[in-house]
């Protein structure tokens, strides 16, 4: 597991001595990481039987179960989302990108660690941070970001000016009011044959990646938030906000100037309406159009 910062456990109990390295969920937990459970979820608890040594964010007046009480410490809040946002905050820690080394190739910015497939061709004032793989037969035009861990198939084609792995707005406020950051440390997933229009943003993951499935097409000036997962052959028109975790199914055909509230799904063969507001999980096959979308 890739270690992305250091906190000791015993400042938050001093009876214990462990070490924190990473963020993680309870749909997909792991040992010595910094996870929060709200009260929606608390029935999932038992996720936690399977890790040790973590840093739990959990719900204030909402008792802790005695078999994982010794596992881990357990922070108590209102809220465990702004909880989990305030250890953020109070331990600095953040997930900026760094300056890395790289060459020019091409009029092309290529961090070394970058991995670039066969035919691959890649424009002048494109940036590939150190992280990115890109597979074979791929397009790269000029101006674009790619950011982070970012994992390109093959046979895609990537237009200009877009940036894919950047942060997202995930936030909080304190009880002043005060706006406290939750940094995102997952990447991007683009899967084979994927074509992606100028001037697109596609946020990385807050800790598992954001997922675009082959063969999908989103058009240009759209934004793909954090942990959203598009189905296989999805189309994504012009001007489409898509918030944190939404996702859909296969074969999705979001129309332009459409937004999908955070957490919605969209079914496969949906059809969504031009300038739709979708706040309401659409089933499989349906066509919705308005505002609210239905």
């Amino acid at each position: 597991m890739k270690e992305f910062f250091r906190v000791n456990a015993s400042k938050y109990d001093k009876n214990k001595n462990f070490t924190v390295t990473a963020p993680s969920s309870l749909d997909n937990p792991k040992s010595n990481t910094v996870m929060f459970v709200t009260e929606e979820h608390l029935q999932e608890w038992k996720a936690l039987n399977k890790v040790k040594d973590c840093i739990v964010v959990w719900p204030k007046n909402r008792d802790i179960p005695e078999e994982i009480k010794d596992r881990h410490i357990f922070i108590l809040h209102h809220e465990p989302r702004l909880g989990y946002a305030i250890f953020f905050r109070d331990n600095n820690i953040t997930y900026n990108a760094k300056p890395q080394e790289y060459e020019v190739v091409n009029g092309a910015f290529i961090a070394k660690g970058a991995v670039i497939g066969c035919n691959t061709v890649i424009f002048p004032g494109a940036y590939i941070d150190s992280e990115v793989t890109i597979g074979e037969n791929c397009y790269i035009a000029s101006g674009v970001k790619l950011m982070g861990s970012v994992k390109v198939g093959n046979n895609c084609v990537i237009r200009e000016n877009t940036v894919i792995g950047s942060d997202g707005l995930t936030t909080r406020r304190d009880g002043f009011g005060k706006v406290v950051t939750i940094p995102q440390f997952g990447g991007v997933t683009i899967e084979d044959n994927v074509q992606i229009g100028a001037l697109t943003v596609i946020g990385k993951g807050a800790i598992d990646d954001t997922v675009i499935h082959s063969g999908c097409r989103v058009d240009n000036c759209c934004f793909i938030s954090h942990n959203v997962q598009l189905g296989e052959d999805t189309l994504v028109v012009g001007e489409t906000i898509m918030f944190g975790s939404s996702s859909t199914g296969e074969q999705a055909f979001i129309s332009g100037n459409s937004t999908v509230r955070d957490g919605i799904h969209i079914g496969k063969n949906v059809m969504v309406g031009m300038g739709s507001v979708v706040v309401k999980p659409v089933p499989d096959g349906a066509v919705v159009k308005g505002n609210p979308a239905k």
